[in-house]
């Protein structure tokens, strides 16, 4: 009873929040903000968006796998930041535009517009929806099952919270409640530190010092070429996944968009960019206390990273007060995730697909029919319950993102036009293409692309691209 207690607390903060945030809101205020938003509130905000729930529960298992050597992609995370702040924002920001598939409009036509934008709807709401799934079921299986409650209950209540706080107010009520919700996942994860420390009889000072000293705690690998964790693969990895995960992804632009002018848009980008190597030394920290409290107290580390924080909150051999900052914390990450896909889909099947940015009874029920359709998705996960189904899901979304980036370099980067009828075309060949070469490089070679899948994907996008272009430039 006390869990849920928190969770409605939270979500009647969350609701008060948007009331005032949603007053005399418009279409324009939905999609853009009206271009109000304090970039200092953006930047905070953004940090809570991009960690998902998922990574709340990961990250501090991974320092029994690959130890700290993560923090290698979240530098290159930093340069990523910088790539978009100062190559895609002044275009964003130029064209004044409320989604960034409107550029491809701008430069290529309606058939590289229309293709951007259902790539990303389609890789948005199967990718969301399985983080979102995945964090229900930890939810489920940890914490509520032991109150029974149904897990579709929990589906359908947690998405309808989302819906609720979201439906009027869109993206100007997410600056400020992604910034609450990021302080409360903060919060929570650092009085969760400060619990794992007392258990383990350390001041904090003495816990620092062990961490430092612990083997898990490597985080640079210069030497091994061929290793998956050496720097210069994780720190390129890092830059990409932010150029093209978050640079040409609406739903992480679209906070962005609404600060007053492209440097302060700039300052919010490059401020939160900075942020994710504490924030994530923070996890990993948290990951190789626990590991410690484990071989203190004789617990075996669970098979799955995933479990090693949710093991120790769900047992109450830290306390009550562990669980239910566990429960605030992963709610606060997953929801500050989960409330901006669905208003990035909402925008993006509005303006891009229908071309009703001004119709507001239709974004109303367009918005309620993402809901479901986020409802309806996850519910679907649960009935086929296979890992490797959900594992293909994953992939299928890495594959959406390599067309999009083929396809902004080709506008950003050449004068040429595209040839409208081969856009589609060469988009889904391209992902195709690696999806062979990726099985053949396999069997041939034992040899699984990585996050270089990506780069091959938007290379290939790109000289097709090129093959069926003409001279000139829009």
């Amino acid at each position: 009873m006390t869990i849920i207690l928190t969770i409605l607390s939270y979500f009647s903060l969350l609701l008060l929040v948007s009331r005032f945030t949603s007053r005399r809101a418009t279409n324009a205020t939905f999609f853009r903000a009206d271009n109000r938003s304090p970039w200092y509130m953006v930047a905070f905000g953004m940090v809570g968006a991009s960690i998902s729930g998922v990574t709340f529960v990961s990250v501090p298992g991974m320092v029994n796998v690959i130890g700290m050597t993560y923090l290698q992609t979240c530098i290159g995370f930093i340069a990523g930041y910088f790539l978009v702040a100062f190559l895609l924002l002044p275009v964003y920001y130029r064209l004044r535009l409320t989604t960034i598939y409107s550029y491809l409009n701008h430069r290529l036509g309606s058939s590289a517009y229309r293709t951007g934008a259902s790539f990303f709807l389609l890789s948005k709401m199967t990718g969301a929806a399985v983080r979102f799934y995945v964090v229900c079921m930890i939810l489920q299986r940890f914490v509520l099952d032991a109150l029974g409650v149904p897990f579709a209950l929990t589906v359908v209540a947690m998405v309808t919270l989302i819906w609720l706080y979201t439906r009027r107010g869109g993206i100007n009520t997410l600056v400020w409640t992604d910034s609450f919700q990021t302080f409360c996942m903060f919060a929570a994860l650092i009085l969760i530190l400060y619990q794992v420390v007392e258990a383990l009889g350390m001041t904090m000072g003495q816990a620092a010092e062990a961490v430092m000293r612990d083997e898990r705690s490597r985080v640079f690998v210069f030497g091994d070429w061929l290793s998956t964790q050496n720097f210069w693969k994780q720190f390129l990895s890092g830059a990409f996944i932010v150029v093209v995960m978050t640079g040409l992804d609406q739903d992480m632009m679209q906070k962005n968009l609404t600060c007053k002018t492209l440097r302060e848009a700039q300052k919010d980008m490059c401020c939160y960019g900075f942020a994710f190597v504490p924030a994530n030394l923070l996890f990993l920290s948290l990951g190789v206390l626990l590991s410690m409290l484990a071989t203190q107290r004789g617990i075996a580390l669970p098979a799955s990273g995933d479990e090693l924080l949710p093991m120790f909150a769900a047992s109450g051999s830290l306390g009550g007060l562990v669980l239910v900052l566990f429960t605030i914390g992963i709610v606060a990450a997953s929801f500050s995730s989960a409330d901006s896909s669905l208003t990035a889909l909402t925008t993006t099947f509005c303006v891009d697909l229908c071309g009703r940015a001004d119709d507001e009874s239709f974004r109303k029920r367009v918005h309620l029919a993402m809901a479901l359709a986020f409802v309806a998705f996850i519910l679907l996960f649960r009935v086929v319950n296979s890992t490797s189904v959900i594992d293909a899901i994953y992939i299928l979304c890495s594959y959406t993102y390599g067309p999009l980036l083929g396809l902004f370099a080709f506008a950003l980067f050449t004068r040429r036009q595209a040839n409208g009828v081969w856009v589609p075309a060469v988009t889904i060949a391209a992902p195709l293409l690696c999806f062979g070469l990726d099985s053949m490089t396999q069997r041939l070679a034992d040899y699984r692309f990585g996050y270089e899948l990506l780069l091959l994907n938007g290379l290939l996008t790109f000289g097709g691209l090129l093959l069926a272009s003409r001279r000139g430039s829009r």
